[in-house]
């Protein structure tokens, strides 16, 4: 994937790149595994704000993603190489031998015309997905199962990329992005492979209208807030918060741990992303 810069005919074109599209294969979206996604603008079903700063933006359709990668032992060639505007990573339509076609997160090195499985039998090669029990240690994986049969949930965004650190009869020690180890359970399945588009985190916004094309409203600090907005309001002029650093819900927001000591999987990670 290349990046595209522009002449600096305005301020926000000056510093503005994007992304050369060159991996993109095709254009249009798979009809029959595209659907309708409906702008919630950060609200929940009762209609309050329980997210800030979502709304507006371009209208899109959602792709359906297969997580569970559970059409074992059917090989599937990939048709093409397509962008998702849900997500940083590419996605690759894989056309299966059954006649059936989903879509699928594109590691590093898939090319259209490739080949790719999942189940025992599979080969160690990017784009196969096989349960951690039969994935060799130091292999480097995306797509991770946290719990077997539910789908992918860890590793799944541009350039992402863990490493199966040692295996045991029940457990596999997972090193996720974050430095995090993590004790997940050999029956989860896992992809082989690195996420494409690597060279998504040195894109450049530029401007601020950008953002408000993702449906990215304008963040404010809580100093120039009224007292009633945030804690850190109110003063005359610029002030310090006059408080401990808090949340606009009045909770500790820096060097206060809020992670709770008996919660369910702390016994599954064996070494935090920070020390």
């Amino acid at each position: 994937m290349s990046i595209k810069t522009f002449n600096p005919t305005s301020p926000g074109r000056r510093f503005m790149t994007v992304s050369g599209f060159d991996d993109i294969t095709r254009k249009k979206s798979e009809k029959s595994l595209t659907t309708v996604k409906h702008s919630k603008a950060g609200r929940n079903s009762a209609g309050r704000v329980t997210v800030r700063h979502r709304g507006g933006g371009h209208k899109i359709k959602y792709r359906i993603i297969d997580w569970k990668r559970d059409k074992d032992g059917i090989p599937g060639k990939v048709k093409s190489i397509e962008y998702d505007p849900n997500r940083t990573a590419r996605i690759a339509l894989i056309a299966y031998a059954d006649g059936e076609k989903r879509y699928i997160i594109c590691p590093i090195g898939l090319q259209v015309g490739d080949t790719v499985m999942s189940g025992p039998k599979s080969e160690i090669k990017p784009g196969n997905c096989l349960a951690l029990k039969d994935i060799p240690v130091g292999s480097m994986i995306y797509s991770v199962e946290l719990k077997a049969g539910k789908g992918a949930q860890l590793v799944r965004s541009a350039g992402a990329s863990a490493q199966v650190m040692a295996k045991d009869d029940r457990y596999a020690h997972v090193r996720l992005p974050s430095g995090e180890v993590r004790l997940v359970e050999v029956v989860c399945k896992a992809t082989i492979g690195q996420v494409g588009n690597i060279e998504h985190e040195t894109i450049s916004i530029g401007k601020a209208g950008r953002n408000r094309w993702k449906r990215k409203r304008p963040t404010v600090r809580g100093v120039v807030m009224n007292p009633v907005d945030h804690p850190h309001g109110g003063g005359e002029a610029r002030s310090t918060p006059g408080r401990p650093v808090s949340t606009p819900w009045g909770k500790p927001a820096l060097g206060y741990k809020t992670r709770k000591k008996r919660k369910d999987n702390s016994k599954i990670v064996t070494r935090r992303r920070r020390k």
